[in-house]
């Protein structure tokens, strides 16, 4: 199958090296003490952060840290699936942990020792890259929470078709089974918090690959700093300052 066609374009329009548009909106759920809605081109996230907080099970509580809890869902009507998921299935397990272990990797948790903090991610609209989504999705709304961080973890993924590697994959792209990667990244800190690979690739290849993703996600960072600082303008106009 074309994933590009002779003339360099991508089914939905693109260029090979192409993010999707993005957009994003915080403060999204009223009783949240963070919130935010993250676009991917059709993908839509929505996260909800709450904290820091008590922590509800004494027995989790760290003395030296806070907590942090990530729960990931994707109901049926993002995807069209009439298939039924059990509550707790192994692949929403799995990006809840890896989202958790993403979010760690940022916030100061030193700062908030006996603390909690929850993170809910849910799609709204899957069409590929729901990982990166929900990632950017949690940035944002860790920061509208105003939980201390290192730096803004921002994601996005890359793959290889036909020879040929694309940034931000679509659903249509990444259902093709061929390699994909996924990163995250600190990008202040330039470091790397988030690698993941579904399929082998030739090193110099896979060099490439992650470059590419990475730029992605430098590229989602712009962005999100653009967003805040309009956030920011928005709060202080309201305010007079």
């Amino acid at each position: 199958m074309e994933y590009v066609n002779p003339e360099g374009i991508r089914e939905d329009g693109r260029r090979p090296l192409e993010m999707r548009h993005l957009h994003a909106e915080i403060g999204t759920v009223a009783r949240a003490d963070g919130s935010a809605v993250f676009e991917m081109g059709n993908t839509k996230v929505i996260a909800a952060v709450y904290g820091p907080r008590e922590v509800q099970n004494r027995s989790q509580q760290l003395n030296d840290q806070a907590l942090v809890r990530c729960e990931y869902s994707m109901p049926n009507f993002s995807t069209g699936d009439r298939m039924r998921k059990p509550k707790g299935d192994r692949r929403s397990t799995e990006i809840s942990l890896v989202i958790r272990q993403t979010m760690e990797a940022c916030i100061l948790t030193h700062l908030m020792p006996r603390s909690q903090i929850d993170i809910f991610v849910q799609v709204l609209s899957a069409d590929g890259g729901t990982r990166s989504a929900c990632i950017n999705a949690a940035t944002l709304a860790l920061a509208d929470a105003g939980i201390p961080m290192r730096d803004l973890v921002t994601s996005c993924s890359a793959g290889y078709l036909n020879s040929t590697p694309l940034l931000d994959l679509s659903y249509f792209e990444d259902s093709a089974g061929g390699p994909d990667v996924t990163v995250g990244i600190l990008p202040k800190l330039d470091k790397v918090t988030l690698l993941q690979m579904d399929a082998r690739l030739p090193i110099d290849i896979f060099e490439n690959v992650v470059q590419l993703a990475t730029e992605g996600c430098k590229a989602v960072a712009n962005y999100i700093h653009e967003v805040l600082l309009e956030n920011t303008k928005q709060l202080e106009y309201r305010r007079g300052l």
